[in-house]
């Protein structure tokens, strides 16, 4: 399991129903476990006083990201439905939530979106809330390995946070196979050590 203190911060990536439920539109194989040590690990930050984000996909109903607008993906998320409410076996009360795709943008990482047809990106408040804070470190789990947490990693590694990535508090959607491999070993490659919780 990750050390915790106050100056790590515990994100959790959108552990939401249509990708961690089994009737969700885009679910990911492994979610069930996803979800059990994501819990171990707000226990543990919470009880080490960390800070712990949540971040949550939040679509209007269309979006040049879903496949029925032009998109790869089919329709998940959309705001104020069941499929973009966080799982309910989820502990959902430690900390802020940062929502993503509200504006129709493609929502990967937590820290940025983007303009899925001009490529113009746009911050979350993601970094504030981690500067506030005064983290230096971050541990981030959730779903998906080759998607939403590739790219928040990707994006806190690249604002120098060191970053862990448990791998067994993260599952891949795997379009291609070994789609989840290559996220990982992308990972590595921009600093951060992914290991398994002890």
């Amino acid at each position: 399991m990750p050390q915790f203190d106050s100056s790590t911060a515990l994100i959790v990536v959108d552990v939401q129903n249509d990708f961690a439920h089994p009737d969700g539109s885009l679910y990911v194989a492994g979610a069930a476990e996803v979800v059990a040590n994501a819990n171990r690990a707000i226990a543990r930050a919470t009880g080490a006083g960390a800070l712990v984000v949540y971040t949550q996909d939040w679509h209007p109903e269309h979006t040049p990201h879903f496949e029925q607008d032009g998109g790869i993906w089919p329709v998940h998320c959309v705001a104020d439905t069941w499929g973009a409410r966080f799982h309910d076996d989820l502990t959902t009360a430690a900390g802020p939530t940062v929502r993503k795709g509200v504006d129709g943008n493609d929502g990967y990482s937590g820290f940025t979106t983007r303009d899925p047809r001009s490529g113009a990106q746009q911050q979350t408040d993601l970094e504030d809330i981690l500067l506030e804070a005064g983290v230096e470190r971050c541990v981030v789990v959730g779903l998906a390995t080759d998607y939403c947490v590739r790219e928040t990693v990707l994006d806190a590694c690249r604002l120098g946070y060191e970053v862990l990535v448990p791998t067994d508090a993260v599952a891949a959607v795997n379009l291609q196979p070994g789609d989840g491999e290559a996220a990982l070993a992308a990972m590595t490659d921009a600093g951060a050590l992914v290991d398994r919780i002890q």
